[in-house]
């Protein structure tokens, strides 16, 4: 459990990505659909995560 908080961005990515692919399923999509979508939310997953860490790591 700690190696997934020592790097948010990469678990933030990770979820992003599988919340695209699942997203990408519901709506029926082909294969490059879902990757499209699960590269795509995974980069705002990445980025949210990132910023929610530097915001946590300024506050202390």
């Amino acid at each position: 459990m700690t190696y997934i908080l020592q790097y948010p961005a990469i678990f933030g990515m990770t979820l992003g990505a599988i919340f695209g692919i699942f997203l990408a399923i519901r709506r029926q999509g082909k294969i490059l659909d879902m990757l499209q979508y699960g590269a795509s939310c995974g980069i705002i997953g990445g980025l949210l995560a990132l910023v929610v860490n530097v915001v946590i790591l300024r506050m202390g």
